[in-house]
């Protein structure tokens, strides 16, 4: 497979729809009234971008 059919593979966008939609959790989260709301909103939201980095250096390299 060519780089350009490769980088244009339907798994990497689906890695970042997911990725968006943990990131989107994270930050609906940091309105929610719990006691520990923010600290949960923050690492979901670093998982998200964690996620969401991973699948666009994939995507570069």
């Amino acid at each position: 497979m060519n780089p350009t059919q490769e980088a244009n593979s339907e798994r990497h966008y689906i890695l970042l729809v997911i990725a968006i939609i943990i990131g989107l959790v994270g930050v609906y989260l940091r309105f929610a009234d719990f006691r520990h709301a923010s600290a949960v909103a923050n690492v979901i939201l670093a998982i998200g971008v964690g996620v969401g980095l991973k699948a666009v250096f994939t995507i570069v390299k």
